[in-house]
């Protein structure tokens, strides 16, 4: 079994209220979802208007499978104009770890 975590550390354009970025966000982390049977989730950045981060995990067999699964989940959120990526971390546990 592995595990992949993908954190995407986010900065929203036009944005000036909490609400208008769950405005924005809340789509992308469905479609997410929705798109490739992840789990995601806002994970951060909760108070600030123009930041977000997000956490998407993949379990799966291969880890093949899963590195694909958090880049096309990258391809995805960078696609967005209105967010610019600051920095994605990848985060593994596979079978040898304790």
């Amino acid at each position: 079994m592995f595990v992949g975590v993908l954190e995407l550390d986010l900065l929203l354009g036009d944005v000036f209220s909490i609400k208008q970025k769950r405005s924005v966000v809340r789509p992308v982390v469905a479609e997410l979802k929705r798109k490739y049977a992840v789990s995601v989730a806002e994970a951060g950045h909760l108070d600030l208007h123009r930041r977000a981060l997000i956490g998407v995990a993949v379990v799966a067999a291969d880890a093949e499978h899963v590195s694909d699964v958090l880049d096309h989940c990258e391809r995805l959120v960078s696609s967005h104009p209105e967010f610019q990526v600051l920095s994605a971390r990848t985060r593994w546990l596979g079978p040898h770890d304790d």
